[in-house]
């Protein structure tokens, strides 16, 4: 009885190993064998159509047993020829079936049009990247005198000022009027001798000037914090914005207390 057992427990384990080896053997056949002895010699690399005309197409294709298609979207690239392939589908280097179709979006004639953003206010650093994310290009910068240092102040295209939401070509420069940091108006220097750091400031914002560079200089007649010297001097007159120079007295006992 208990060799019984034994011989049907090992017959049942040999067919199941057989089932199992079948099994795989057909996996392997279906998934990997057929398809790639079907596919043999039917299959074909995608050419990188990038920058080919239109008219190029269908003997470069068809010479490689393949169709193209045009999407109906277009793009633009300024540097493109009109109707020069930008993009395609499937991409460059891809294996697929002769007879294929790749879909192709070409350059478009003309330039879409763009929005003017309102740059005016704006620092030239922030209007520059505005111009470069919608797809226009910042043109010539022009300085004039104005207290607003790289402030834009007008914007032109083809030498006209362009209000917020006019249409231009995307790809087209835009021409950017700057402030140099110095008004028109001619102001003159306040005197700073004798005041401190602070009072000096106020004095010279004030004024209509802007606060310059702040040096210090060892002395043993001045009491330490004072300032001993301005550049210019006071009584000059200045352009609107210009920068004040200052020299900041150092007593001899603090400059060595580090």
């Amino acid at each position: 009885m208990g060799n019984t057992k034994d011989s049907i427990k090992k017959i049942a384990i040999h067919i199941g190993l057989v089932f199992l080896t079948i099994t795989l053997l057909s996996f392997i056949f279906l998934k990997v064998y057929l398809p790639s002895y079907t596919n043999h010699g039917q299959t074909v690399t995608v050419p990188n159509l990038e920058g080919y005309e239109v008219s190029e197409l269908d003997k470069f294709l068809s010479d490689r047993d393949l169709t193209y298609e045009v999407n109906i979207d277009s793009g633009f690239n300024v540097e493109a020829k009109p109707f020069s392939v930008l993009k395609q589908n499937p991409n460059p280097e891809s294996k697929v079936k002769r007879g294929r179709k790749i879909y192709v979006t070409l350059n478009a004639r003309n330039a879409p049009l763009i929005k003017m953003p309102n740059l005016v206010n704006s620092q030239l650093k922030n209007a520059q990247e505005i111009l470069g994310n919608i797809g226009l290009v910042r043109g010539e910068i022009i300085y004039i005198p104005d207290i607003g240092i790289n402030v834009v102040l007008e914007q032109k295209y083809r030498g006209r000022n362009i209000p917020e939401g006019f249409e231009i070509p995307k790809g087209s420069q835009v021409d950017l009027v700057v402030g140099d940091g110095l008004g028109n108006q001619i102001l003159e220097v306040p005197p700073l001798i004798g005041l401190d750091e602070i009072d000096a400031e106020f004095l010279i914002i004030g004024s209509g000037l802007r606060m310059g560079n702040i040096d210090y200089a060892i002395t043993d007649t001045v009491a330490s914090g004072i300032i001993i010297k301005q550049m210019p001097p006071a009584g000059a007159k200045v352009k609107t914005g210009e920068p004040i120079n200052i020299w900041i007295s150092e007593s001899k006992k603090s400059s060595t207390d580090f």
